[in-house]
């Protein structure tokens, strides 16, 4: 049964500092943390206009985009204790400008209101006119992205304490073709871009948040959708070592609201789940936002996969479909031997699935607030949540006809009180086969999240860190460089004490989640999406 946790202060606050503070450090956090830990999300969601009215986001996606930097130093002649600094900065300055000056955008939101002044062929002009998104760009963040103008520098030891910690250039990215560029140090916006810059035939408005990186490689994965008559998908890969971008399939699908994707060793995969646009994207430019534009579930058409091969130029390889679903993040994919014919290669996918569409409603404010008084489309809360779940595409380099749908195997779908949100894996076993994965508990304890969970694939087991009142975010895997064992490492992750309304970065064991230490600040971080860490001498911060 739902409880009453304090989280409005992870909501409506303005707190951000603007130079670095450094942190009251309790405990002990290991050496191997050392680095920077960038946090995306919104900073409040309310903005006074010049003529004394409030304007209020009605979604917590349309929030005022944030980036937080948390950096971790040591001092050889400190005892080796952990210093943590901390700074943050709203970045969508013209955005909130426009707002202030006008009282209303005119731009398209995740979940804001039409203006119904505007005809039809108003909005469909201006959806097609350059930078109209006016910047409010903060759901996931790149460091040294390829493509957006990062030189892979000399190979030379990294050092501690911030003086070369090899961050070069920083990204801001949401579900829409565009980029934010952020000063990696001060966070101030240095401008907007479009995908097209990567590759002139990425000129569709939509792509994944979530872009994938090669471990290894560096290499980023990703796709760009373009409305039409026929709606058109391109899967695009930028080489880190190069900067260049390159189309590596391009096929006509169904539209749909896809947050991200899944990459295995040899092969992208993107699935089409059931957040289809109406209209073959047209609803969009009528509605002015995406949940109005998203057609309504149905449970009798299937999911279809996509998948393209990124190895050796043979574009799209095969095409499954399964039982109808939607989620917002996957976790991670990778390839095995078939059970029955070692020659032919299956691909795992893991992921955080919703059994419909009623997920999208339940993070408007007015749903996730004490003060709010619900929204039409809201439903039970349990209905909400995601399940843990994998599927198998057998055989897919056997295949020879690759538009021929064949069944995509669902392999469990696990109990949503031990399934997450926002789920990371252990970076260096993103497309290998994993067994844990770590993300934000809801166990229906406040009208937000209020744990961690650690999920084991093998077991179907989880392992859960909650303490009553206290609300955390995405958990971020550290590796020690040490370990022998893929949980061998630490996870950082910002927790509200809704009591204090104060905040602070928390270090888990991702063994057991036992704490090992913290670092606590002196306001209420608002409640974030995503995050990023690169720690001192690794070389890619990376896409996961």
């Amino acid at each position: 049964m739902e409880t009453t946790w304090p989280n409005d202060a992870g909501f409506d606050t303005d707190y951000q500092e603007h130079e670095p503070v450094p942190l009251v450090v309790k405990g002990s956090i290991p050496t191997y943390a050392a680095g920077v830990l960038y946090r995306t999300g919104p900073l409040g969601y309310k903005i006074k206009t010049n003529n004394g009215d409030i304007y209020k986001a009605n979604h917590w996606f349309d929030g005022l985009s944030c980036v937080h930097r948390f950096q971790i130093d040591f001092d050889d002649d400190d005892n080796g204790e952990a210093k943590v600094s901390y700074r943050s900065r709203r970045t969508c300055d013209e955005y909130i400008q426009l707002v202030q000056t006008t009282g209303k955008l005119d731009s398209i939101t995740f979940a804001g209101k039409r203006d119904l002044c505007k005809t039809f062929f108003q909005k469909v002009m201006g959806m097609f006119t350059a930078d109209r998104n006016h910047g409010n760009v903060g759901v996931t963040v790149s460091i040294n992205m390829p493509g957006g103008g990062y030189v892979a520098p000399s190979e030379k030891p990294a050092k501690i304490n911030g003086h070369s910690n090899g961050i070069s250039t920083l990204h801001a990215k949401t579900d829409a073709a565009v980029l934010k560029k952020i000063n990696p140090e001060t966070l101030e916006p240095e401008g907007l871009a479009r995908q097209n810059m990567l590759h002139p035939d990425l000129k569709g408005p939509f792509s994944a948040a979530h872009a994938k990186s090669d471990p290894i490689s560096g290499d980023l994965y990703n796709f760009n959708l373009e409305f039409g008559s026929k709606c058109t998908y391109r899967v695009f890969h930028t080489s880190a070592s190069t900067g260049k971008t390159e189309i590596l399939a391009t096929f006509p699908g169904k539209p749909a609201y896809i947050h991200s994707l899944f990459l295995t060793e040899s092969y992208v995969v993107l699935c089409v789940w059931n957040s289809l646009i109406k209209w073959n994207g047209i609803s969009v430019l009528y509605n002015q936002n995406i949940v109005d534009s998203i057609a309504k579930f149905d449970p009798s058409q299937k999911a279809s996969w996509y998948v393209i091969d990124r190895r050796q130029n043979k574009g799209l390889v095969a095409t499954y479909e399964s039982i109808p679903f939607f989620c917002f993040h996957t976790v991670n994919a990778w390839e095995e031997p078939n059970a029955t014919d070692p020659s032919k290669v299956d691909i795992i996918t893991e992921l955080s699935m919703y059994d419909n569409l009623d997920c999208v409603h339940r993070f408007f404010y007015d749903n996730i607030t004490s003060s709010g008084q619900g929204v039409a489309g809201y439903k039970k809360r349990e209905s909400c949540l995601p399940s843990q779940a994998q599927f198998r595409l057998s055989s897919v380099n056997a295949i020879t006809s690759p538009t021929k749908r064949l069944p995509a195997e669902l392999l469990f779908k696990v109990d949503k009180f031990i399934s997450m949100e926002l789920p990371t894996i252990n970076p260096t076993y993103l497309t290998r086969r994993h067994r844990y994965s770590y993300g934000t508990a809801d166990r229906l304890k406040s009208s937000f999240m209020d744990g961690i969970v650690k999920f084991d694939n093998k077991t179907q087991q989880s392992v859960i860190w909650n303490v009553e009142g206290h609300t955390p975010g995405e958990p971020i895997f550290v590796a020690d460089p040490d370990g022998f064992e893929e949980d061998d490492g630490v996870l950082l992750t910002v927790v509200l004490d809704g009591y204090a309304e104060k905040s602070y970065l928390l270090v888990l064991d991702a063994k057991d989640l036992s704490e090992k230490g913290r670092a606590e600040m002196a306001g209420p971080m608002a409640f974030g999406f995503h995050g990023s860490h690169k720690a001192v001498g690794r070389k890619y911060g990376g896409d996961i």
